[in-house]
């Protein structure tokens, strides 16, 4: 796989995750694009980043998860996962923290479409709660 998204200039965040999913071109791009339109589903407003010079980033009034993709596994990083209830078991993978958890997807798994749509809006919830308890700065 080649690495060129990384070093992109000028392109919009969702463009480059555009070129990231066209670059796998195979099970890892289809299984990024389909989380992807579920996380979209999920959040209609979500913010699409692009950080850590190349990691596709879903934010609302924070982070709300990471997609990575290696060779064997696209990995979905919720920055707050301990704190989201998780009753269908989508966590797979870091759940000894106490603050991240993630979600590994191998070639051929298949994803509970419904349960990861109410994590992702959980998330979302998380973050805005979070968010209005903040101070604000003054001005």
């Amino acid at each position: 796989m080649k690495k060129s998204t990384g070093n992109r200039t000028g392109e919009s965040p969702s463009a480059l995750i555009d070129a990231r999913i066209e670059e796998l071109s195979d099970w890892r791009g289809a299984t990024l694009a389909r989380l992807r339109a579920l996380i979209r589903q999920a959040v209609p407003d979500v913010v699409e980043e692009w950080k850590w010079r190349g990691v596709p980033v879903w934010s609302h009034d924070g982070i709300i998860c990471t997609g990575e993709s290696y060779k064997n596994v696209v990995k979905l990083t919720f920055l707050k996962g301990a704190q989201l209830a998780d009753p269908r078991h989508l966590f797979n993978s870091s759940l000894e923290g106490n603050a991240r958890r993630v979600i590994d997807i191998h070639e051929g798994e298949q994803i509970d479409e419904a349960a990861f749509v109410a994590l992702i809006r959980e998330a979302a919830a998380l973050n805005a709660s979070d968010a209005a308890r903040r101070p604000r700065r003054k001005a």
